[in-house]
């Protein structure tokens, strides 16, 4: 705006000459990013573009689809769900009251029988059922500092309800993971042989090595008047309490295997296995199964026939995408971008 001498009134938040920038701009600094000028890249889906791409991955996914099949196929599998049948007839109304008497024996003996012919490693597994260990409130239940330092031993934050004993001396581990460790116990053989199961290694390395210290040893666990599940040595350190360690990895889905140990001998077809096991923990005050698996693996895993079925959906919804448009490309092509089939080119009907 001039003022009556003709001079020019300057802005008060710049010089008035545009060369110096303003002191109070938001105006963000330039770049190729921020004013979107970098490279792109449009791609014009044309119909033989699009059947080429389904052709593709209909041809990637069906051989892998097989060949997951195939491996899940060769993976031999014992599964015997024994939580029922081990116990005994007259207990059979009241199995809580059974399995909570410490004076019943809880020595049970079950017969397997090999269907196929099973290379070594076989690994064993147990699995539970309607086991929730992704509640909140139990993931939270434990003290990772002291899991892994002696000198944090008498750190139980976070482990309540199982953090000290009635006297006040702080449990080790604490929580109510630990206190719940699984504690059935297999012992197998063929005939007057008992098979060997290594316990060695069935835990994760990282979590032997970073999160289970070497000189933390158990303190004052399962002393208390309710035990929870299995006893730990307490000469041992938990970095060698590979048992406590898979336990302590807590499962994400309510149905769940948690490795016990691996048979390194093979397994004939026909072969009969007796398995003594000990019965000892508590499923049935909330309606959960237990399962005793032998399993061998393959280079996708275990046996899981999920992942092949999925490729093979994939791959053949794919293989039939590309043949539907393939016949509606050559049956009724359209030209590329043509102005006609716009809806505001298009008479109405009648007209």
């Amino acid at each position: 705006m001039n003022n009556v001498n003709g001079s020019v009134v300057g802005s008060s938040s710049g010089s008035g000459d545009g060369s110096a920038p303003r002191r109070n701009s938001k105006r963000p600094k330039y770049s190729r990013f921020t004013q979107q000028e970098l490279p792109a890249c449009k791609p014009i889906l044309t119909p033989k573009w699009v059947i080429s791409v389904f052709t593709l991955i209909g041809v990637v996914f069906v051989p892998i689809g097989i060949a997951s099949l195939m491996a899940s196929n060769d993976v031999v599998e014992i599964v015997d769900r024994y939580d029922n049948v081990c116990v005994p007839p007259n207990m059979t109304n009241d199995k809580v009251a059974y399995i909570q008497n410490n004076a019943t024996d809880k020595t049970c003996i079950r017969t397997l029988e090999v269907p196929k012919h099973m290379s070594q490693p076989i690994y064993v597994y147990y699995q539970l059922d309607n086991f929730y260990q992704n509640h909140r409130r139990y993931v939270k239940s434990r003290n990772d500092a002291q899991l892994r330092k002696r000198s944090q031993a008498n750190e139980t934050s976070g482990c309540d309800p199982e953090k000290r004993t009635i006297d006040g001396a702080p449990i080790v581990p604490c929580g109510l993971i630990a206190w719940s460790l699984f504690n059935d116990t297999y012992i197998f053989a063929i005939g007057n042989k008992n098979l060997t199961v290594n316990k060695k290694g069935i835990s994760w390395k990282s979590d032997r090595d970073h999160k289970f210290g070497k000189d933390v040893f158990p303190k004052n666990f399962q002393s208390g008047p309710l035990i929870g599940g299995a006893k730990l040595n307490a000469t041992k350190p938990l970095s060698e309490q590979e048992d406590l360690i898979v336990w302590m990895r807590t499962a994400a889905l309510p149905t769940f295997r948690k490795l016990y140990g691996r048979i390194e001998q093979d397994l004939n077809a026909g072969d009969v296995i007796s398995v003594t096991l000990k019965n000892n923990y508590n499923t049935y005050s909330f309606s959960g199964k237990k399962k005793l698996v032998l399993s061998t693996s393959s280079w996708l895993g275990g046996k899981n026939d999920f992942l092949g079925i999925a490729y093979l959906a994939v791959g053949g919804l794919c293989f039939f995408l590309a043949v539907a448009f393939t016949i509606v490309y050559l049956v009724k092509p359209r030209k590329l971008g043509d102005p006609s089939y716009l809806s505001w080119n298009r008479n109405p009907a009648g007209h």
